[in-house]
């Protein structure tokens, strides 16, 4: 065990500590220690946002993120925007508009679309365009994420959902 970091972290609103090698991911530690699955393994090397998290409130590529690092952070993945009482209004959004169709992008997708309304709360379609540039979807086309996003807007802002 010599070999193992030990990590404390505060992930999805709890305190965890776990061990992890020197060299694991973020995501691998996600994925492998902790089962959470959410995010996703894309590409690996942080070009495709499929493992995207929120890590002390900032979007980060878990797959470019080592374990270690989040020792004494917060952690938010998708595991931990939903709650018992329903799905966050962001999630929401995107089954209302189709934001989604196999699936593999979406965790990805809402953890930068949370990132963006943390930040700007109505934002233009270009600027919500351009946040997204860095998740890659193979199925849906953009324009019905982009839909997803300017409703979660609307229902985080106390507005109508209409888009």
């Amino acid at each position: 065990m010599a070999d193992k970091v030990h990590v404390t972290t505060l992930l999805n609103g709890e305190s965890v500590e776990f061990l992890c090698a020197p060299s694991q991911t973020l995501l691998e530690c996600l994925r492998d220690i902790l089962g959470l699955t959410g995010a996703k393994n894309g590409c690996n090397d942080g070009n495709c946002g499929a493992c995207s998290v929120l890590l002390d409130g900032r979007l980060a590529n878990s797959c470019l993120v080592l374990g270690a690092e989040a020792d004494g952070r917060t952690v938010i993945t998708i595991e931990g925007l939903a709650d018992w009482a329903g799905l966050h209004p962001i999630q929401q959004s995107f089954v209302e508009e189709d934001g989604l169709q196999c699936g593999c992008c979406t965790p990805g997708m809402i953890i930068a679309a949370k990132a963006l309304l943390d930040r700007e709360p109505n934002p233009s379609d270009g600027r919500i365009r351009e946040w997204m540039a860095g998740n890659l979807c193979r199925c849906t086309g953009y324009e019905t994420i982009t839909r997803a996003v300017r409703r979660a807007a609307a229902h985080l802002n106390g507005e109508g959902a209409e888009g």
